[in-house]
């Protein structure tokens, strides 16, 4: 990774300044400042549009964040999911009856009512064939 100290940014400004002359610099640092502002306006627009297009798109800090720090940005989502589901889950209870089951544990696919048919073999438990 490319490391700047303070040292190698005087040697470069010292550099440009030479190689560009007195005369030449302020014209090219107004070059330059125009063309960030330029770019900068480009960002905000393609922002805005993307934006408008996709309203529940996540802020660019909260983009940049878990661009840097994927895990804590999966943990975040995982807690969100887990109190929606709870939230989602408190209300089920209250509009229906309990069921059986405990509510840290609900089944994805739900048991059969009726024991499957025996193949024939005589064992003592019929679902284990």
């Amino acid at each position: 990774m490319l490391s700047l100290s303070p040292m190698k940014i005087f040697i470069i400004v010292a550099v440009v300044v030479i190689l560009l002359g007195p005369d030449k610099l302020p014209d090219i640092a107004h070059k330059l400042g125009t063309s960030w502002q330029s770019l900068r306006r480009f960002q905000e627009r393609v922002e805005s549009e993307v934006r408008g297009a996709l309203p529940d798109l996540p802020s660019t800090g909260d983009i940049a964040r878990m661009a840097r720090s994927p895990l804590s940005a999966l943990n975040e989502l995982a807690d969100r999911a887990s109190s929606a589901t709870a939230h989602n889950d408190d209300a089920a209870t209250t509009d229906a009856t309990p069921s059986p089951t405990s509510s840290l544990f609900t089944p994805l696919v739900n048991p059969p009512s009726t024991p499957p048919p025996s193949t024939g073999s005589s064992s003592a438990d019929p679902t284990l064939n």
